[in-house]
């Protein structure tokens, strides 16, 4: 059996509720991008360019219950975005060159509501979304039927740009050895080291005195039917591994799966691949170490194996949301070739 086709068989088959992450972009093409000067702003914010009334009203509402709605599965309450209002009248050349923007543009000169996803208009990489509506009800009737459209459209420039400055300042000695063990890996920036690799698993950190960014990969063998990527399975694995491979600072301490959340557990497909995403928290048995984690889990190219690539963050002193976005965001640039 292809085992290899039975994994998006069984996620459309079985699961109807699998997730499509969508990317819309309208690129100024190559030329012009490579023109442009470099995009501004922090990671995770987003500029709305829309006047006073509007936000502070139904529509700025309804961005703000999306976009500033809680991160999941983070120890402190955080935004999942970081978002300034700027009125049109103040859209200068300096918030132009910002890395997220959304614009609104709101009255009767409008024909029909418009949603448009647009990339490198004034800088690059840069990710625009234009909201066009004749009223404030429509715009928000616009924004509440593609919300989940935006975020993902943000989302994936975020992530894109992390993708680009990995391959661009890799760590190039990593990704080999973990290929050959694993058939593929994610590309690893500079500063990365590779802790421990064995023929069924790999640590792979990036530490400084407060921050800890961690991949773990690690492979098991695969039954070939759906209890491979089930929630109870996924978790019971994961356990398994990190008990033998993560140990803690002192005798009888590990890392494992924390029970103070049922991990979540979605299906995605991104650019032709499908895995199941597990996001939870960590933390170590007889000690008071955690933090979040998440993960990719997939068929291995021949199948025998389920292959889970997993990315966790140790921050106590910090908020945790964009080291976290961080080295999630390696997990999508895994590549076979």
């Amino acid at each position: 059996m292809n085992m290899r086709r039975l994994f998006p068989a069984l996620c459309f088959r079985l699961l109807p509720g699998l997730l499509t992450l969508l990317l819309l972009p309208v690129s100024c093409g190559p030329r012009k991008k490579a023109l442009l000067p470099n995009v501004s702003g922090k990671a995770g914010e987003v500029i709305i360019v829309i006047d006073k009334p509007w936000w502070d009203g139904a529509l700025g509402q309804c961005l703000r219950d999306s976009l500033a709605a809680d991160c999941p599965f983070l120890p402190q309450k955080e935004p999942l975005y970081t978002l300034s209002n700027v009125p049109p009248a103040a859209f200068s050349n300096i918030f132009q060159l910002h890395r997220n923007l959304i614009l609104c543009d709101i009255g009767p000169q409008i024909e029909k509501p418009s949603l448009k996803l647009g990339s490198d208009i004034w800088a690059a990489p840069q990710c625009v979304v234009r909201i066009n509506a004749p009223d404030e009800a429509a715009a928000v009737a616009l924004v509440r039927e593609n919300m989940v459209h935006i975020i993902n459209f943000i989302e994936t420039a975020e992530r894109n740009r992390v993708i680009d400055n990995t391959r661009r300042y890799q760590e190039a000695s990593i990704r080999p050895p973990v290929k050959t063990v694993f058939g593929g890996s994610p590309y690893f920036p500079s500063g990365y080291v590779l802790k421990k690799l064995t023929d069924n698993f790999a640590w792979i950190a990036y530490e400084t005195t407060y921050i800890q960014q961690d991949i773990l990969l690690y492979k098991v063998p695969a039954a070939g039917d759906a209890s491979d990527f089930s929630l109870e399975t996924l978790v019971g694995h994961r356990n398994e591994v990190m008990k033998a491979n993560i140990p803690g600072m002192f005798e009888n301490t590990y890392m494992t799966t924390s029970s103070f959340a049922v991990p979540s557990l979605r299906f995605v497909k991104y650019q032709g691949r499908h895995f199941a995403e597990l996001r939870g928290f960590w933390e170590v048995y007889n000690d008071f170490m955690g933090g979040p984690f998440v993960s990719h889990s997939f068929y291995s190219a021949d199948g025998a194996s389920v292959i889970t690539a997993e990315a966790f963050v140790y921050a106590p002193k910090y908020n945790k949301r964009h080291y976290l976005r961080q080295v999630e965001s390696l997990l999508y640039s895994w590549d076979e070739r």
